[in-house]
């Protein structure tokens, strides 16, 4: 380890496994197909103020999120590289942030190293590297926020100190501007402890007020825009998106309080037979400034979301980092010390879990096929195996050689999350990549008028590929609720009562796109109620209905 520099071969691995399969496989609804499109219509329109989604009001988010996105979009092609560049350079510039902090607190390449590595191979943080939302881009700047705060606390001259508070104040204005107030509640969260613990809250009244001047600073001009342009904005963001979703019995995706901790143990496969040596190390070594401000760091923002009742996993994603730091930590002092026990535990799980979704996939391929029997089935279960047998090989090697090939699991989740996507079978890719449909029937599309889909996610993958916000919502709202209650936008709902007449409106203008999603009960009914005729396409429960014109 030194003998050669980490980092090449970190950019290596980097390269190979997040950002060639970049464009391999479709977009995911919903999520991957909204950010495309929001952030393309950005670019089409020219407002990158107020985010718009199909052309209606979205204020979910803030803005900033979607312009890095559509930055993406506006280098590399609106395709599917253009849309995932940002949350994988996010995860990137995390990684490097990962390692810069693990050198800074004990000057060790080995340890420094392994906190990159573990943290670029944790499975939460490795799957999200290539999938567009905006968690990737938001755990940036809350790493960064905090990773600025131990340099500006640990700083050794005042030039160093002013320059580490003013890029903490720079990462909040841009996690507030990627997903609003938790940016700037997170660094509080943990500075206000450790600073009382350590002393020093004189020292966070001085230079404190630099770091909030330079967030409001880089905040303003954007919150002021929002605010002349769509004076309901702050309204709907700050009590619908925080006070709701944080308190409210009612909240959106609300989940009992402990339903982080077995995610927890989840996001850091393959490395989760770890945590308890490393949570004892942490409780033993409590006291060193560090370690300390470490376990603030992961502790205090998991029960912060403990408490909320909207819960996703990718929630605790800022928890990731300081984990990955103790948790290398802990790992290199093993390797030392000649104590493999929990690296062979680690390795022999894994392992297990591997053997064990062979068998299941064989099993069920057997017994009741997921894959089907034609070519492109086939290469596709031939890609899953290749995950499974890297997976249980990488392991293998790991439970068997630990003092050498500790870092092999790496290897084998590169694997997952640069082949398992393109290795789905058909019922799920034909199903949850809808943009791929489109494109197969693209050239048709291209010649309708009009446009019309019953679900979100198969609509914004239709605008998203033909460029055309303006798609009508056929028996569906969703995220679009409060939107479409706008009186410039309200024509936008059709009903079951009146879509036929719609079609019969619109064929009078040319040719009508119809995308439906048919798999339940309703949607049966509201494929029912279409006219007959025009042109049919199906693609497992997606079903593509051109209508001519009719004068």
């Amino acid at each position: 380890m030194t003998r050669f520099n980490p980092l090449p071969w970190l950019l290596l691995g980097f390269a190979v496994f997040f950002l060639l399969p970049l464009g391999l496989h479709g977009l995911w609804t919903p999520d991957e197909t909204r950010y495309a499109q929001v952030s393309q219509e950005m670019l089409m329109s020219g407002n990158w103020v107020a985010p718009h989604f199909m052309g209606v009001r979205y204020f979910e988010k803030p803005a900033a999120g979607y312009w890095l996105i559509a930055l993406g979009q506006a280098v590399f092609g609106e395709n599917l590289f253009g849309v995932r560049i940002a949350s994988v350079l996010s995860t990137g510039l995390s990684v490097l942030l990962a390692y810069l902090l693990a050198r800074r607190l004990w000057n060790d390449p080995r340890k420094s190293f392994a906190c990159a590595l573990l943290y670029m191979s944790f499975g939460l943080v490795a799957g999200q590297a290539g999938y567009s939302n905006l968690d990737p881009q938001f755990t940036l700047w809350v790493n960064l926020s905090l990773v600025t705060l131990w340099f500006a606390l640990d700083s050794r001259t005042p030039r160093e100190r002013l320059g580490a508070w003013a890029v903490l104040g720079l990462a909040c204005a841009m996690g507030f501007m990627t997903k609003g107030f938790l940016a700037w509640l997170l660094p509080v969260l943990i500075a206000v402890p450790y600073v009382l613990w350590q002393r020093r809250v004189g020292e966070l009244m001085r230079y404190g007020p630099l770091a909030v001047l330079v967030a409001v600073l880089v905040c303003l001009p954007w919150a002021l825009a929002i605010h002349v342009r769509e004076p309901d904005y702050w309204h709907f963001f700050f009590w619908h998106e925080h006070i709701r979703r944080f308190a409210a019995d009612n909240a959106q995706h609300a989940r009992p309080m402990w339903f982080f901790l077995p995610i927890m143990v989840v996001a850091c496969l393959p490395w989760a037979a770890l945590l308890p040596t490393t949570l004892l190390k942490t409780w033993q070594e409590k006291r060193q400034p560090a370690i300390a401000f470490l376990a603030l760091w992961l502790l205090l923002p998991l029960g912060f979301f403990s408490l909320s009742k909207g819960k996703l996993p990718t929630y605790i994603m800022p928890c990731l980092l300081p984990l990955a730091l103790l948790m290398g930590h802990g790992l290199i002092d093993l390797i030392k010390q000649g104590r493999v026990r929990t690296i062979v535990i680690n390795g022999a799980v894994n392992f297990t879990l591997g053997m064990a979704a062979m068998v299941l996939l064989i099993y069920l391929q057997i017994t009741d096929p997921l894959y089907g029997n034609s070519h492109a089935e086939m290469f596709s279960l031939s890609l899953v195996f290749i995950v499974l047998l890297g997976w249980i090989l990488a392991n293998l090697l790991q439970a068997v050689r630990p003092m050498t090939l500790w870092a092999m699991p790496a290897l084998g989740i590169g694997l997952l999350v640069a082949l398992l996507p393109a290795g789905m079978p058909a019922l799920i890719a034909d199903n949850e990549m809808p943009d791929q449909f489109v494109l197969e029937h693209l050239d048709e599309l291209q010649q309708t008028q009009a446009l019309l889909s019953n679900e979100l996610g198969a609509a914004s993958a239709l605008s998203w590929r033909l460029r055309r916000p303006q798609v009508a919502f056929y028996s569906t709202v969703g995220e679009l609720r409060y939107g479409l209650h706008y009186q410039d936008s309200a024509h936008r709902k059709i009903t079951l009562d009146n879509v036929q007449a719609w079609l019969a409106e619109a064929r009078q203008q040319g040719s009508v796109g119809v995308l439906m999603r048919v798999r339940s009960t309703s949607e049966h009914r509201e494929e029912g109620q279409l006219p007959l005729g025009g042109k049919r396409y199906r693609k497992g429960n997606l079903v593509l209905t051109i209508y001519p014109r009719q004068p």
